[in-house]
């Protein structure tokens, strides 16, 4: 039962609709960068205040990272993606309506909840039901539709900015996320379990039913199960037994680093407060709303690009790659914010401008292309969800911590605050180089015996 066409096509197909979990994710985090001005006026917001209502979002992610986790075991990771639909469409609405400034907090959170849970559940999902040597591919469609997302809402915000409908615009911003989200709601009725989640639960015949549709890396199926059997291995493991042991020491190391490395290059940073950016370096405001649009651009282009070869140059290439980009173009940007200070030129914005589009670049190729396929891929199937949680716990406190910090650091020094992101990226060059093993092409219970996983 090797993969056929027919079997790729429908594996594309689930794959493509768990990933709007992903372009959902993309949305919501990229929005708020639209409405930042607004809500600081809207609400009367000090720079204290304004970090916490952007961060609040990724308080929530931070949640529903460690919160999903656990339920993805007991209900099914397809159930509970029902579940973060659920909140993406109560979040869009909600805030969109908000009658004051706690409603709104309060919205957004919830949002947050769904995209911590999103960022767990997605990748982890179509790893699961993905031949290894698509996995790369598949898995980072995730990423595709986060990044996709993100141009979505930076050229939403645009479009209702250059409209101009007045004091409602942040509102519509908002709100229009309410139509994916019913969109991906719907189209979860058309995939399956996850086979390695029903043999986890002793439901081999359906699991063996929809392998059957999926494919696999064996020509006989009943290896494909015994192998999967084997690596949860039931008889001496629960699946409700403790994740912070010895033995799962080396996958939680590394999906710790690789989330923390991801946010501590800035990027949340830098998408949330683009518009912000630039109109700091000199751009006016349509200007700068229309640069944030570029940006999410570039981000898409070169996703796209990293998807086509991630399984053909390995993850730790891309990540070699995005490091060495980081490192360029986040100190060029720490170096014109040294050196026109508060007076930016023409130049000194365009040398700002070109810079970041390098990083985002760097960004899209290595680091965002990577994180959440070498994750899904590094834990045993046993505990993979709580694995991802772990993985996606660290990425958003690390991303809250910096989207908060951000506006108060950056308005006392722009250049210090790039210069940090370029020093931690450093650290990342030298852990990619000395500590990060390469995945790609292995099955996932191979990678489990690679990491010295029992």
């Amino acid at each position: 039962m090797t993969v056929s066409n027919r079997h790729t096509s429908y594996v594309l197909w689930c794959s493509f609709v768990v990933a709007l979990g992903g372009l959902l994710f993309g949305f919501d985090t990229a929005v708020v960068s639209g409405a930042v001005e607004d809500l600081r006026s809207v609400f009367v917001l000090n720079s204290f205040e304004l970090g916490f209502t952007v961060a609040v979002a990724l308080i929530g992610t931070i949640f529903g990272a460690l919160i999903f986790g656990k339920p993805a075991d007991w209900y099914g990771r397809r159930t509970m993606l029902f579940v973060i639909g659920l909140l993406y469409l109560i979040s869009a609405i909600g805030s969109g309506a908000a009658w004051d400034w706690y409603s709104f907090v309060f919205f957004r959170f919830i949002g947050g909840l769904g995209v911590g849970g999103a960022s767990v559940l997605s990748p982890m999902y179509i790893a699961e039901i993905a031949p290894a040597k698509y996995r790369g591919r598949l898995v980072a469609l995730t990423q595709f539709n986060i990044v996709f997302g993100i141009l979505l809402a930076f050229f939403s915000n645009y479009i209702i900015k250059v409209i101009d409908i007045g004091n409602v615009d942040w509102r519509l911003m908002f709100g229009i996320e309410a139509l994916p989200a019913a969109a991906f709601l719907l189209l979860l009725f058309a995939v399956p379990q996850s086979p390695r989640w029903l043999i986890s639960k002793q439901r081999v015949d359906e699991a063996k039913s929809i392998l059957l549709k999926l494919g696999s890396d064996n020509d006989n199926l009943d290896v494909v199960v015994s192998e999967i059997s084997s690596s949860l291995d039931i008889k001496h493991h629960s699946l409700r037994e403790r994740f912070l042991q010895r033995k799962y020491a080396v996958p939680i190391s590394l999906a710790v680093a690789i989330a923390m490395f991801n946010q501590l290059s800035g990027i949340n940073a830098i998408l949330y407060y683009a518009p912000s950016i630039f109109m700091s370096a000199g751009a006016g405001s349509n200007a700068a709303f229309l640069q944030a649009v570029a940006i999410g651009f570039v981000n898409l282009i070169f996703t796209m690009l990293a998807l086509l070869v991630i399984d053909f140059l390995g993850r730790r290439t891309l990540m070699l790659v995005g490091s060495i980009g980081y490192i360029v173009s986040l100190a060029t940007v720490a170096t014109a914010f040294f050196t026109y200070s508060a007076d930016f030129t023409p130049t000194g914005n365009m040398i700002v401008l070109i810079s970041l589009f390098v990083f985002i670049a760097a960004h899209a190729f290595g680091q965002g292309a990577v994180i959440w396929v070498f994750i899904s891929e590094i834990f045993p199937n046993r505990v993979r969800a709580r694995g991802q949680s772990l993985g996606a716990f660290t990425h958003w406190i690390m991303a809250a911590l910096i989207s908060w910090t951000f506006p108060l650091i950056a308005e006392f020094s722009g250049g210090i605050i790039f210069a940090f992101y370029t020093v931690m990226m450093v650290l990342q060059l030298i852990w990619v180089i000395f500590i990060m093993p390469e995945t790609k092409g292995i099955p996932l219970e191979q990678i489990q015996k690679k990491l010295g996983v029992s």
